[in-house]
């Protein structure tokens, strides 16, 4: 019969530690990713008013800058709701869930010490790039300070099939760093092991020093 000294006592439970260096790939991804959002959308809507005027029989006219004709352009729009156009009219409630979610996020790396997994860190840099550009707009800050209810999302990518009839929402650069960071974390979940991802809890990973 076993006693109490032949049984093994738990380990203790050992925290995934967090290096300097994820602390910098996260916020130099957030900070670089959002101040690039900020200067494309500043940069184009100031140029907007020298874009061609295309006319069109019976519609109104357009004014876009074609990269490629009727296929890749820059076409300013303002977007009241969410990603590519979704939920039109709830600007204030999308503004507190891009805070809510922002909150999160640096939560989970550095408190629950998720940054400790470098593929996780570069995906919620690149969301945090695209929250906080789009959250800049939502809150009419291009507007200056206390213009609230002037907040719109500034759109001017524009792709077509073709056709102006037949294009996709226009977006920006902040909406490209938020599908892309999301892309990320899907292929994350997908490429790890279920067996992995029981060892990568923060109960269970062991200490490790990042590069």
């Amino acid at each position: 019969m076993p006693t109490s000294e032949n049984t093994p006592s738990p380990q203790p439970s050992i925290q995934p530690t967090v290096g300097v260096s994820r602390y910098v790939i996260f916020f130099t991804l957030a900070i670089a990713g959002c101040a690039l959002d900020l200067w494309t959308k500043h940069a184009v809507f100031q140029a907007d008013a020298q874009f061609p005027l295309i006319e069109r029989p019976g519609k109104p006219p357009l004014r876009i800058y074609w990269l490629i004709e009727n296929y890749v352009g820059f076409e300013t729009s303002l977007n009241h709701g969410a990603l590519f156009g979704l939920g039109q009219g709830g600007t204030p409630v999308f503004a507190g869930f891009s805070v809510l979610a922002a909150i999160g996020i640096v939560y989970w790396l550095f408190i629950r010490k998720a940054a400790s997994d470098l593929w996780l860190t570069i995906a919620l840099g690149s969301v945090t790039a695209g929250i906080f550009g789009n959250l800049y707009d939502r809150l009419g800050m291009y507007h200056g300070f206390g213009h609230w209810d002037k907040g719109a999302v500034r759109d001017w990518i524009l792709l077509t099939a073709g056709s102006y009839d037949l294009r996709w929402p226009n977006f920006n650069i902040a909406d490209s760093f938020l599908v892309c960071g999301a892309a990320l974390l899907l292929i994350h979940a997908f490429m790890q092991p279920a067996g992995e991802k029981a060892s990568q809890s923060p109960a269970n990973h062991p200490p490790q020093q990042e590069v």
